[in-house]
């Protein structure tokens, strides 16, 4: 490796100036090849560089709720930091009063019994659970089934833990599920993890109880670690469900799940991995090198969190039902077709004929007429000829959208 010059440049004003020039040249990673900046963080920046220069560019784009938590969860959060004794590091498992309540939580909402001391993880947000998993199982060499279209995050993180990815296609005329038949004509013998994730993002499609039967069933047949990523379940949906309500579901099966979507907390990282003790153990041993815990009033807050009622949900759900009827409003306005019994934070549709792909609209709609909308591509080549729109603004916000583009388009 070759160092560049590392001379300093004269002292002005007692004060030592470093030559730009002399930054040590460092060749990346070899886990990082192949491994771009997130699509969001680089399409953000040039948001931002658009409102700097004055376009006020309304964001449809990314899943980050917009509505604050329940009063009482802030109360808590507040409450408890105020302690003295309550800012040391924390169980490398979280708190043993988080952990019952995730445990309660399942219970009542999915019909899971977990155990609090050997069967959950608390996580600082799902997103860092793919990581660990993917860090924990993959070796290199081994095979990650990933979905097409899915999230992109699952695709990286298992590349930056060494594995091969391949894709299992999901398409429209399948209800977006997982097309046994074709799977079954793969090469799985290298196959050790599949991730799934209903309601699926980007396409809202809910699951059904014979689906993740049979999603239990390939793992069982084919010895594959599944993992149901499952953050939508609460949002435009009455009937949340959890893979692990499968009979034999934790001999092969490991669920993410967090408040980040159900309880307005997405900035506050708060996660949770469940599944058979085993499966806790082997993961726990990654993540805590990693990390050092959760900030335990955050534990708290969140335990007050996972108290909410049907009430809690039902008022949300009112807030994202009406701005779902806007952005119904937005996609007919752009020639798009799509299902209107989509759960999740978002709306999923085709791109009208005229356009290249979804990246071609969104470019249109972006630079004439300073709206965001995400093209479907980034979640892979099945999402091509999609958009996808956010709930995620306000009503009001929406419909400005929708008159900016009925001048623009």
């Amino acid at each position: 490796m070759s160092k560049a010059n590392t001379s300093i440049l004269p002292a002005i004003e007692n004060k030592v100036i470093y030559d730009d020039s002399a930054i040590l040249e460092m060749a990346v990673a070899n886990r990082l090849e192949g491994i771009g900046e997130y699509y969001f963080s680089q399409k953000l920046r040039e948001i931002d560089d658009m409102n700097k220069a004055g376009k006020q560019v309304i964001s449809l784009g990314i899943g980050s709720p917009d509505l604050p938590p329940h009063p009482d969860v802030i109360k808590t959060l507040h409450e408890e930091a105020l302690k003295p004794n309550q800012h040391g590091y924390q169980n490398y498992k979280g708190s043993p009063i988080f952990r019952t309540a995730i445990a309660g939580w399942y219970k009542k909402w999915y019909d899971v019994t977990l155990d609090p001391s050997t069967e959950i993880l608390p996580l600082i947000g799902s997103k860092e659970g793919i990581m660990h998993i993917c860090m924990t199982y993959a070796n290199e060499g081994d095979i990650v089934l990933i979905p097409n279209p899915g999230y992109p995050t699952y695709r990286s993180a298992a590349k930056i833990a060494g594995a091969n990815v391949v894709e299992y296609t999901l398409i429209k005329e399948n209800n977006w599920y997982s097309d046994f038949a074709a799977l079954e004509l793969l090469d799985l013998q290298k196959v050790k993890l599949m991730f799934v994730n209903y309601p699926q993002m980007p396409t809202g499609q809910l699951p059904t109880k014979e689906l993740f039967v049979q999603l239990v069933a390939f793992a069982k047949k084919h010895q594959i670690l599944l993992i149901h990523d499952n953050p939508y379940s609460f949002i435009l949906n009455e009937e949340p469900m959890s893979i692990l309500s499968v009979e034999g579901a934790k001999e092969v099966a490991i669920e993410l799940n967090s408040l980040s979507k159900s309880h307005n907390m997405a900035g506050w990282r708060i996660g949770m991995l469940a599944g058979a003790k085993q499966r806790i153990d082997e993961i726990l041993r990654f993540k805590s090198n990693m990390d050092s815990g959760m900030f335990l009033p955050i534990q708290l807050a969140a335990t007050k969190a996972l108290e909410l009622q049907q009430d809690w949900h039902d008022s949300v759900n009112k807030i994202y039902r009406a701005r779902r009827e806007k952005v119904v409003e937005l996609l007919q306005l752009l020639g798009c077709t799509f299902d209107e019994k989509q759960a999740g934070l978002f709306m999923w549709a085709a791109i009208p004929e005229g356009y290249k792909d979804g990246y071609a609209l969104s470019d249109k709609i972006l630079y004439g007429s300073n709206v965001f909308i995400t093209p479907g591509g980034i979640f892979g080549s099945a999402g091509d000829k999609y958009i996808r729109v956010s709930l995620c603004s306000t009503e009001e916000k929406i419909t400005e959208a929708i008159e900016r583009i009925k001048e623009n388009l």
